[in-house]
Order: structure tokens, then C-alpha cells, then sequence
């Protein structure tokens, strides 16, 4: 027997959730070689395998026996561990016996700390016959499952009941029980083509004879054969799929034996808006639909069927029966909704609780309907287009579409003001107002969009801040760091100035008197909040934390701006300046600080009295205005330039004078000197935060 075998492990599940399988998957291959490592194994590459009924993962070459392991035990101090005469502590024999050796066997350590008793041993390799069960047990239990089921009698739990364990190490089974189950060295094939058990000639042969079973074991695998045949049939048709990442993702966690296939539904149909085809068809059914050559759907779309089915057609007519009857739904809803304007139904939202303690969507709309064209100068967007949009923007809600189709509010709330005779402005204004709504959500194209989805999101933030709900932890129930987000890739990826404080103000205003007397309190918990997920964004695109940190410090207003002045810092720290520059601004901060010195201190030049005082004065006063116009024109990178120029004259001051003179009117007048200069480097970013890149 080879001392190195590939090594396999299955748990065979009812269906497990198609959005868990890659997370399910992502653990696991960092857990088992994990443990493995641990336990001393040696091992080669992990291959992780997922479907819906099962979760795999091979080894390639890992060892028979675990690797011998020096063991040391540290005991107490020498000079504590024998009295006056030479007898044994009561700690040293204790320390012997916890080790089941007499005191002779122990030895000497010297550390850094000094000298201790110990006990040196070479554990004995153990064979992975008897490691694996227990590191399977510890791998199940470490699995970090969203929810767990458990079934039957038994206290075992796993993300859906287990049906079979498949454990080999090589030829040879590993004896194993979980779940009620003992681990076979066989899996098993599709649930129709091939229910039975799966003969796996040997752990690296795994993916080849599932296979054979009618499984493709591999999710990434299935994911591009899914892919790449819903891109052929459709091109076929002479027409595109539309299938994002995620659609895509969950097909494949729906599938084994994917079989992409195309339906059709009645042409009437395509006089939906496409925004409701398209989300019944994928996110309701999972289908894939399909543009025409001209870039409009068509009445065709694909869809995955997980059988080779002997008459295709019949799996076809099933789909399409299903299908169709979600389209008449949505028909008819369509049809009933446009028998009333947005304007006439929105008295109808003073029934709607927004939340308790900040009234009605009625009141909401009318907040917006004040707050959103005071934005409205910074998206350059039309004021009064804005105030119509806000004051009907929350109507969709009451239709019966976006009742039965919660995903298409605002949207379909622009397709009825279109139909209400609504301007283009106000109807793509409403239709974008949500978004942002996720990470993978864009932003809204239309300048009016994006002012009324900010104003949205801090009405909501005002309020919810006001009334003492904020998040907590990982706990965020209702979403305000996602609004949070929302606001800022708005302003960011949309190139929008946006002065956060003043926003947050006006928010606040537009409650009225409710607020008013924490106004100062919540105008301050929001914009930190801002403040802090603008943080997580800026590491998130790759920024360095010091450099986050430093700029954020000074509390930009703009995120914009914010995002400006972190990419100069980038640029600069490419200079052979940078380094000491920050160097020295830690040093000026340090004395600042510890003194307590105001940056707004007069200078007073008659008090210089060190040739190193005047040249860096006048250096400064030569290049301040030079610096002050290009600070107020946020044109960060030549302001650097300059001030970096005054490196020479800072060093010469620092080797020639004394700060800290016992003259405390010399000293003051040097720290008022150094705190001008600071306060430059302070209009972009708190240097002394810098680590050095």
C-alpha cells in the first residue's frame, strides 16, 4: 500500500439550495485541508465538487500516517522549581507527573525570560485510518451553515437531510458514521437516469464516473456547458440570452444534468412592459429570455430541464403552460392597474405605515416631494419635474403588478406615469428612484433618478437614526448600510459633487419640527455612519488603509472629493518625497498635540531669532496663495508639489532650532509657525495617520 493516496469525501443530500453551494463549496475547501494540516497529514491539491444532491471533496495525495510532531511542554521556573537544599517544588513534581515522567527526565529550557523545566517528546505517527473519522466530525461541525435542518430523531444537523457517506482513502473504505448513516465506498447517479449506487473505480476517477451516472460532479463545469449551450441555441434562433452571472449560477445550482431547451409563449404577451416579462421569466421560473436581432425580447426563451427527457416536447408544453399562466396574471394586472392614475391613487398611501414613529408613505412622499429638488442643482435635474416625481413615486405600490411583483417597484410606477401623460423627466425619475437596491444592482442612468434615490435613502437614514434604530453588529434589519452604500456609488460612480452634511441638513429639515431638537445629534450619527461605509468602499477598490484613514479623518464632505484626494495621495507616494514628508508631519503633530497648540495662532515674524526661521517663513509666505488657490480649486496634486518643496527649509529649522524653547513666547511662536504649515498639509489629508508605502 503507497504511503500517499488520494483521498475522497461525498455527503449524498436531498437538494440543497442552489444559492448555498458555492459558499457551501468555498468553505469546505478551506476547512478539510485545514484540519488535515493540523492533524499532521500530509496532502496535496483539494478539488471541491457540487450539485444538488451532493457536496465532494477529493485529496490528491495525502498521507497514510501523520507526520511524527515534537511535543514541549514548558514547566515552572528553574529558580522556583527546587528549594534551598536541591528537594523538588510542589510545582516541579506536579509539572513531573502531569508529564508521566520522574523529575530526572525532565529538562532544561532557556528562554528570553530564563531558565524553565520542560518535557521534549516525539509523538508516534498515527495512521489516517484513525485521524479521518474524527476530522470528518470536526469538518461537518465547522461548516458554517445559514440554517440548519435536522431530521428523523437524531441531534445531527446539516443544511439538508443526508441520504449517504461515501469515505475512501484510496482502495480502502474508511470506516465512519454520521447522520445514522455508515460511509460506502459508492456514490450515487441522477435521480431518474441513474438512481442507483455509482461504482467510483477510484477517488480520482470521481468526476469521470459520476458522470457516466449522468451528474456533472463539477459545478464550474456545468456552469460553462450551461453557458455555452444556451448561447448556441440561441444563436440558432438568430437571437441573444439574456443570462446573468447570478441567473446563471442558479440554474447551475439547479441542475446535475442540465438539458437546455427552448419555449415560447404567445406573441400578445410582448405588449407587457419587458421589465415584467423578463422578471417573470428569470426570476420566477429561471428561464433565460431571449433578444432579437433588433435588441427587443422575442416570444421565445430557453430554460434548463434536469433530464434527457425520451419526448422533449412534453417537458416544452409544460413549461410554456406554466409560463403562460404567469404572463395572463401579469396581463391582467397590466390591464387593471392603468384604469387608475398614480395621482388618483395616492391619498391611498396615508394607510401605509412607512414606520412607526415616522408616519405614512403619504408623509414620506411629502418629505421627498420638499427634500429632492433641493438636490436637485448637484444631478442637474429639473426641480419641479423632481417634486411631481417624489409626490408620485411611492404610488406603484398600491397596484396590484407590484403586489404580485414586489421586485418591480418604481418601475413599473414609470411605465403608469408614461401612460398618466407624466413627463419623461418625472417617469424616469420614479422608475430609478430604488436604485441601487444590491451590489450588483447599477446605478440609475437619469440625473433625476439619482437625486430622488439619494433623497430616499437619507430620508430613510434621517429617520430611522432619529428614532434610535440603527444598526448594530451584523445585525441591520432594515437595510441602512445598504442605503448608506446606495448613496455613495451614486455620488461616486456617478461623478456627482455631493456635500453629505448639507444633505443630511436638509433631510432632517424636511421631518420639521420632529427632529428638531436632536437635529445637531442625528446630523452627526449619519454622517459617521457615511463616513464609515465610505471606509469600507474605498478598501474594498483597493485603497490602503492608512491612506482611508488619513483622508477620511479630516471628514470630506464630498465623497467625491474624498475619492480625488486619495488617488493624489496614491500618485504622490510614488515620489521620493513622501515618506519624510509624513515623517515630519507626524513630528509637527506630536508637538502640536502634546502642547496644545490651535493651528489659528498668529505668527509673529519680529520674534525669529534663528536664520533656519526666516527662510522657512518666507518660503512659506512665497508659496501659501500659490497653495491656498489651488486647495479651493481641489487641485490636490499641485498643492502636494509645492509643499513638498518646503522639505529643505523644514529640515534646516528642525537641526538649527530648539521648538521647545523655556521661552514660552519663542516656543508658542515656533509651534504657531509649524501649525500653518500643518494646517496646509491638513486641507487634504491627516499625514501623521501615513505609514509609509
Amino acid at each position: 500500500m503507497s504511503e500517499y493516496d488520494d483521498f475522497l469525501l461525498e455527503l449524498g443530500c436531498e437538494e440543497l439550495p442552489a444559492r448555498e453551494q458555492l459558499p457551501l463549496q468555498a468553505a469546505a475547501t478551506e476547512i478539510l485541508p485545514r484540519l488535515l494540516e493540523e492533524a499532521g497529514l500530509d496532502q496535496g491539491s483539494v478539488h471541491a465538487f457540487v450539485t444538488p444532491r451532493r457536496l465532494a471533496l477529493r485529496v490528491e495525495r495525502l498521507g497514510r500516517h501523520s507526520r511524527p510532531r515534537e511535543v514541549l511542554r514548558r514547566g515552572p521556573a528553574v529558580d522556583r522549581a527546587y528549594d534551598a537544599d536541591g528537594t523538588p517544588s510542589r510545582a516541579a513534581v506536579g509539572f513531573a507527573r502531569s508529564c508521566g515522567v520522574e523529575m530526572q527526565n525532565l529538562i532544561t529550557l532557556d528562554t528570553d525570560k530564563g531558565a524553565f523545566l520542560a518535557w521534549r517528546q516525539v509523538e508516534a505517527p498515527q495512521s489516517s485510518k484513525t485521524l479521518l473519522p474524527g476530522i470528518i466530525h470536526e469538518f461537518l461541525r465547522s461548516l458554517p451553515l445559514r440554517k440548519r435542518m435536522r431530521w428523523g430523531r437524531r441531534e445531527e444537523s446539516f443544511l439538508r437531510p443526508v441520504r449517504w457517506l461515501l469515505l475512501r482513502h484510496g482502495d480502502e473504505v474508511i470506516p465512519f458514521q454520521a447522520f445514522g448513516l455508515e460511509a460506502q465506498g459508492a456514490s450515487h447517479g441522477h435521480r431518474v437516469h441513474h438512481p442507483g449506487a455509482v461504482t467510483i473505480a477510484r477517488p480520482s476517477s470521481y468526476a469521470e464516473d459520476l458522470e457516466a451516472a449522468f451528474v456533472m460532479a463539477d459545478f464550474a463545469g456545468r456552469r460553462a456547458a450551461i453557458a455555452q449551450k444556451a448561447a448556441r441555441l440561441a444563436a440558432d434562433m438568430e437571437a441573444t440570452a439574456i443570462l446573468p452571472s447570478g441567473l446563471l449560477e442558479e440554474i447551475t445550482g439547479l441542475n446535475e444534468w442540465p438539458v437546455i431547451l427552448a419555449g415560447a409563449f404567445s406573441a400578445d404577451y410582448l405588449a407587457i412592459p419587458e421589465e415584467v416579462l423578463i422578471t417573470v421569466m428569470m426570476q420566477h421560473q429561471r428561464y433565460i429570455p431571449l433578444r432579437g436581432p433588433t435588441g427587443r425580447l422575442i416570444q421565445h426563451y430557453l430554460f434548463a430541464a434536469n433530464l434527457r427527457s425520451l419526448d422533449p416536447a412534453v417537458v416544452v408544453h409544460g413549461n410554456n403552460r406554466v409560463l403562460r399562466a404567469r404572463l395572463a396574471d401579469a396581463e391582467f394586472f397590466w390591464s387593471q392597474d392603468r384604469r387608475q392614475s398614480l395621482a388618483g391613487r395616492r391619498p391611498g398611501l396615508d394607510g401605509i405605515l412607512f414606520q412607526e414613529g415616522l408616519g405614512s408613505l403619504l408623509a414620506k412622499s411629502d418629505r421627498l416631494e420638499q427634500l429632492a429638488p433641493l438636490l436637485a442643482r448637484r444631478f442637474d435635474a429639473n426641480p419641479l419635474a423632481l417634486s411631481r416625481a417624489a409626490a408620485l413615486c411611492k404610488c406603484d405600490l398600491l397596484t396590484g403588478l407590484v403586489g404580485e411583483f414586489p421586485e418591480l417597484q418604481g418601475i413599473m410606477g414609470g411605465h403608469y406615469a408614461r401612460h398618466d401623460g407624466e413627463s419623461d423627466a418625472v417617469a424616469a425619475a420614479i422608475a430609478g428612484h430604488y436604485a441601487p437596491t444590491g451590489r450588483e444592482d447599477g446605478i440609475p442612468a437619469d440625473g433625476g433618478a439619482q437625486c430622488l434615490s439619494v433623497a430616499d435613502k437619507l430620508d430613510t437614514l434621517v429617520g430611522f437614526f432619529a428614532i434610535g434604530q440603527i444598526p448594530n453588529g451584523d445585525r441591520d434589519p432594515f437595510a441602512l448600510r445598504r442605503a448608506a452604500l446606495g448613496i455613495l456609488r451614486i455620488a461616486l460612480e456617478g461623478e456627482i459633487g455631493l456635500d453629505l452634511p448639507a444633505a443630511i441638513d436638509a433631510a432632517i429639515g424636511a421631518y420639521g419640527h420632529l427632529f428638531r431638537a436632536q437635529a445637531e445629534a442625528v446630523q452627526g450619527a449619519v454622517f459617521a455612519f457615511l463616513l464609515e461605509r465610505l471606509r469600507v468602499l474605498f478598501r474594498e477598490e483597493g485603497f490602503a488603509a492608512d491612506l482611508v484613514a488619513a483622508v477620511l479623518a479630516r471628514q470630506p464632505a464630498d465623497p467625491l472629493d474624498a475619492r480625488h484626494r486619495l488617488e493624489v495621495l496614491v500618485e504622490f507616494y510614488r515620489g521620493s518625497e513622501a515618506a519624510a514628508l509624513a515623517a515630519i508631519n507626524k513630528r509637527v503633530h506630536n508637538l502640536l498635540r502634546k502642547e496644545g497648540v490651535s493651528t489659528a495662532m498668529n505668527v509673529e515674524p519680529a520674534l525669529f531669532q534663528d536664520p533656519a526661521e526666516h527662510l522657512l517663513w518666507e518660503e512659506w509666505q512665497a508659496m501659501a496663495p500659490a497653495v491656498a488657490g489651488f486647495l479651493a480649486e481641489r487641485r490636490y496634486a499641485p498643492a502636494l508639489d509645492l509643499l513638498a518643496g518646503l522639505r529643505p527649509a523644514v529640515d534646516r529649522f528642525f537641526a538649527s532650532v530648539l521648538v521647545m524653547d523655556e521661552d514660552l513666547a519663542l516656543r508658542r511662536n515656533r509651534l504657531a509657525l509649524l501649525g500653518e504649515l500643518q494646517a496646509a498639509f491638513l486641507s487634504i489629508a491627516d499625514f501623521s495617520l501615513l505609514q509609509g508605502q
